[in-house]
């Protein structure tokens, strides 16, 4: 199933989780934080990633269908031209879209405005089973309400308590919740509002209210950085990902993904009928030559699954052990300041993706035995790197289709 080389060198939850040290004003958002490849080998190793993927979704669509309670919701955010689109296409787009809950927050109706803030955001949670992609969220009403001057300030420190206690009870619940924030450069924003000007089938995705919007880059910033260090929690932690090279922050959002779902260690449930009775009625329906068929598939089919199986645990604990213990170049400059977990709080953070899964048809055996994998996680605090300056960012590569 992999083929690739796995060229991480620290773990994307780790290199890209914001800690007290964040300073997006210095953030280097050109950076690709612990790959040490370039853009051939991340597109073939999300590839590989992407195999993987959708088998964990599949994993977890079955456990959702059997009485399962887990799910996984990821937050995107981030300014226009961010890339956000774009991580749902080439992320999102490699899972089987029937197990997938997409929600696009826009501008509240006038039907959501009669509601609690968070009551539109309820509503669309992911049921047991599904994966959650929030393209913008519950984050607007502390980001566009507080630029725009709608939200009183007394009241934001109340907000972002209210997020936590919601995001909380969400995890609780068993969603896992992955969180991304991503952060593309002044410079860059620019230049991608003007391709989608140069060409004429971007004209759609043009809006007037963009320049506004870039207008107000500082205090977006600030706002940002108030939400990056006021909602970053263990159950909930913010990652944030440096989105110039859109290859590389697809990159990271697959890996952050994939690790969230390998974390839920789903096998295939167990049914809640017996096999032996089902094969006699079923058999009583079919003609004998297709029963001598089916006899004669029975081993070679059994065989396949047991490759499968092998194959499926082996890819699964490559990616569960941790990339390297030893020094990272990131140490050395390249990636988010202070992007590593708060002192004293756990790896990876989200406390519902370690809550075992409770299907009553759920007891299979475990794909990867638990002792043998690697629990060796790093945590680096990369140094800073100068952001908003006003010059092209150096060594700068865009590849792929437009996100949003």
């Amino acid at each position: 199933m992999a083929d690739a080389e796995n060229l991480w060198s620290t773990d994307p939850a780790s290199a890209l989780r914001a800690g007290p040290e964040l300073d997006l004003a210095t953030l280097d958002r050109s950076a690709t934080p612990g790959w040490e490849g370039g853009k051939g080998e991340a597109r073939a190793f999300m590839a590989d990633r992407g195999r993987l993927l959708s088998e964990l979704q599949e994993r977890l669509f079955a456990h959702g269908r059997t009485g399962g309670d887990r799910s996984v919701l990821l937050i995107v955010q981030g300014l226009d031209t961010a890339g956000k689109g774009g991580i749902v296409r080439h992320v999102v787009g490699m899972v089987d879209p029937q197990g997938v809950a997409l929600r696009a927050f826009g501008v509240p109706t006038a039907a959501e405005r009669r509601h609690h803030y968070l009551w539109r955001v309820r509503r669309a949670l992911p049921r047991p089973g599904l994966i959650g992609v929030f393209d913008r969220s519950h984050y607007e009403d502390v980001l566009v309400t507080r630029v725009h001057g709608t939200l009183d300030e007394d009241a934001v420190p109340r907000r972002f308590d209210e997020i936590n206690r919601f995001e909380r009870q969400v995890a609780a619940s068993g969603t896992t919740i992955v969180k991304v924030a991503l952060m593309v450069s002044y410079e860059e924003q620019g230049l991608r509002l003007m391709k989608r000007l140069d060409r004429p089938d971007k004209h759609w995705k043009y809006d007037p209210g963009d320049v506004d919007t870039r207008q107000e880059w500082d205090a977006y910033q600030a706002a940002y950085a108030d939400v990056l260090a006021r909602t970053s929690t263990d159950v909930a932690p913010w990652h944030v990902v440096p989105a110039d090279r859109k290859w590389y922050s697809r990159l990271a959002v697959t890996e952050l993904l994939t690790q969230a779902l390998v974390d839920l260690d789903l096998g295939w449930p167990r049914p809640r009928w017996r096999l032996d009775a089902q094969k006699r009625r079923l058999a009583a329906t079919m003609s004998a030559e297709s029963l001598r068929q089916a006899a004669a598939d029975a081993e070679d089919e059994l065989a396949s699954y047991r490759q499968a199986e092998a194959e499926f645990a082996a890819v699964v604990a490559e990616a569960d052990a941790s990339p390297s213990d030893g020094r990272s170049d990131l140490a050395d400059g390249g990636g988010p300041t202070g992007t590593t977990a708060a002192p004293g709080e756990r790896k990876g953070g989200n406390k519902a993706s370690k809550k075992p899964a409770k299907s009553r048809n759920d007891g299979h055996k475990r794909s990867t035995d638990k002792a043998e994998r690697s629990t060796a996680k790093t945590k680096k605090s990369p140094a800073k790197n100068s952001q908003k300056s006003g010059k092209k960012d150096g060594g700068r590569k865009s590849g792929g289709k437009k996100g949003r």
